[in-house]
């Protein structure tokens, strides 16, 4: 983590890491959650680690639901899986 670096927390494993580290989510104005890649889109935000693990955490507690209150679809689940798998494989930054 770079000195200056934004610090957020990851909604499913509740740790700490550098706003790069993680993956944004914004809900949308319709009512319903989108992945953020830039990272600099208006509205509320939730971030998650790359790990497939905090993934399923977050699944399963339905943490980005309850932080960005509003609905996660199955779509927006299978795109955080694939920037995942991509993120930890090191294909995208």
């Amino acid at each position: 983590m770079k000195r200056g670096e934004p610090i957020r927390t990851c909604v499913a494993c509740r740790q700490e890491a550098g706003k790069r580290g993680l993956i944004r989510l914004v809900r949308l104005p319709d009512g319903s959650a989108g992945h953020d890649a830039g990272g600099r889109a208006p509205g509320r935000g939730a971030y998650l680690h790359h790990a497939q693990d905090c993934l399923a955490l977050a699944r399963q507690r339905r943490a980005l639901e309850r932080a960005l209150k509003a609905r996660v679809d199955q779509v927006l689940w299978q795109t955080l899986a694939v920037v995942s798998q991509a993120d930890e494989s090191g294909g995208v930054k």
